[in-house]
């Protein structure tokens, strides 16, 4: 066969033409691509969190995470990070928005997803160090203790550890709280990913490299052999004798924020449940309760202030004719407060705790006249700021010491242990989540109440307004719940436990020494860059 001169030319001429295609599609395809695979693995952390139990999918999340991030330079760390929090934190979040629309609900998204962009960041830079996967959880860790903090002191909504309420690693919350749990979980993620990165390396060169193996199947087995090693610190056994306790679901007349403006509904509602719950004592067909718990908001109007408010509580009290832990919105001194009131049905009210821990843009507004210029219907819904409780709330409760962690206070580590330090032998949380409707709120918020239970081997009580309420035993399972929406009590006898698991006792000391761990391996990894750049310019 002949090729003319003429048909080389044309087919060189066809060559150059496309190979500029060619290269530019595989630039967009390794531009895409990584960016495809942070959001993938974004999502893929959200999938793991209630009300599924698909907590295993964050292994290959961070797993993805590791590979979209290892060898980068910080900056496409930074965008590839913001990438992933988008993908976790848009879905995860969206209840946010269910009744003040989407707007609150992307600044919000916005925002925290710029914490996970830094950590993305620093797990780029460290990702060239020896023993990689130890550093990168560091820094994811010292990444939610910042979110956990800042701003408006913090939103630890979506912390690693609260996904893992069914996992195997849950034990671990005993050990060291929610960072040593969290941190045990991306490890074993980013282990992951080392140990099939090396796998396929050595398939390819047929050469095995032994300390980046140990490093990844370390990573990978320590997590796992670690929680199997903390199960027995892990226990539902009573220590301190039992106690029989009533949980009482009112329900609200509809949900949305509207079911403000049926304070008086809300009240009657609980009293109504309470008095049903009585007759059912009395009647034979359940065990009295020692003492009944209320959710958080069940009486809205100020008992102390409104007569007919305090009747009506007191009656219920009266018919039941043990302690109540009433949730009420309480006026003193010019200040609004989020509290707490323990009934006695003799009496009547004896105790309160505050709530401390109080919501940004729920029950305070920061910069309100700003807000307000944007939209004068988000100032009017919350008229008045709360004022912070400044002190741990404890009741006395037929003998009990039941600690008080109201409903957002469940997301913060200080509020949960400053309970159980100051004697607390159980935890109730309660709750109203009635401004969420049916979203996946109720049930984010009630596994972090089993991972508390865990953390601090304690009963842990959900009392909601609307559901879901539940009771949780020290080992973090649900022993009883009710559904949404519809009014209901829980009655059960529990186990009160006074010893002090080692996440207890060592409060923020675990975290403190993770965080530092990750400023070690930024600092080497700066290092390590200066060093090479001077290297480079010599």
């Amino acid at each position: 066969m002949t090729v003319t001169a003429t048909s080389v030319g044309e087919s060189d001429q066809l060559e150059l033409r496309i190979a500029p295609e060619a290269r530019v599609r595989a630039w967009r395809l390794g531009r895409l691509l990584p960016a495809a695979a942070a959001a993938l693995s974004g999502l893929l952390l959200y999938v793991s969190f209630p009300p599924r139990t698909l907590w295993w999918l964050a292994l290959p999340a961070f797993a993805i995470f590791g590979w979209v991030l290892r060898g980068r330079g910080w900056k496409a760390g930074l965008g590839l990070g913001y990438l992933c929090g988008l993908g976790f934190l848009l879905p995860l979040l969206v209840w946010t928005g269910v009744e003040v629309g989407p707007g609150p609900w992307l600044a919000l998204v916005a925002i925290e997803a710029v914490f996970v962009a830094l950590v993305g960041a620093g797990v780029a830079a460290v990702s060239k160090l020896p023993g990689w996967p130890v550093w990168a959880a560091a820094v994811w860790i010292a990444g939610e203790a910042a979110r956990a903090r800042v701003p408006f002191e913090g939103f630890p909504w979506g912390k690693i550890a609260f996904g893992q309420a069914d996992g195997v690693f849950l034990p671990l919350a005993a050990v060291g709280g929610t960072p040593v749990l969290g941190f045990a979980v991306v490890l074993c993620g980013f282990g992951l990913y080392e140990v099939v990165r090396l796998a396929v390396e050595t398939r390819r060169t047929g050469t095995v490299r032994r300390a980046a193996a140990a490093v990844g199947l370390l990573s990978l087995a320590v997590p796992v052999v670690g929680a199997v090693a903390a199960r027995p610190l892990v226990s539902d056994k009573a220590e301190d004798g039992s106690v029989t306790v009533g949980v009482v679901q009112g329900n609200v007349p509809r949900a949305g924020l509207d079911f403000n403006s049926q304070r008086r509904a809300v009240l009657d509602y609980h009293a109504r449940e309470t008095e049903r719950l009585a007759a059912e004592v009395k009647a034979g067909k359940v065990a009295r309760p020692d003492f009944v718990l209320w959710p958080e908001n069940s009486s809205d109007i100020d008992p102390f202030a409104n007569p007919d408010a305090r009747a009506v509580i007191d009656t219920a009290a009266k018919a039941v004719g043990v302690p109540i832990s009433v949730g009420g919105v309480v006026e003193r001194d010019g200040k609004l407060y989020n509290e707490q009131i323990l009934w006695d049905p003799a009496k009547g009210p004896v105790d309160t705790y505050d709530k401390r821990q109080i919501q940004p843009f729920g029950e305070y507004l920061p910069f309100r006249s700003l807000i307000g210029a944007i939209n004068s219907n988000w100032t009017s819904m919350q008229r008045q700021d709360f004022s912070r409780g400044t002190k741990p709330g404890v009741f006395t409760m037929d003998g009990a010491k039941v600690g008080l962690v109201t409903c957002y206070e469940a997301a913060f580590d200080w509020t949960v242990r400053s309970e159980v330090t100051d004697g607390a032998q159980m935890i109730s949380v309660p709750s109203n989540n009635a401004t969420f409707d049916r979203s996946e709120m109720t049930y984010q918020q009630l596994a972090m109440s089993r991972v508390r239970a865990v953390e601090h081997s304690r009963t842990v009580t959900v009392p909601v307004t609307s559901g879901v309420s539940a009771i949780i035993m020290p080992d973090g399972k649900i022993t009883q719940k009710t559904g949404m929406f519809v009014a209901d009590s829980l009655v059960q006898k529990v186990p009160l436990r006074s010893s002090q698991t080692p996440a207890t006792q060592l409060g923020i000391l675990p975290e403190i020494a993770l965080v530092l761990v990750a400023a070690g391996g930024l600092g080497w990894a700066v290092g390590a860059g200066l060093r090479g750049r001077r290297a480079g310019d010599v």
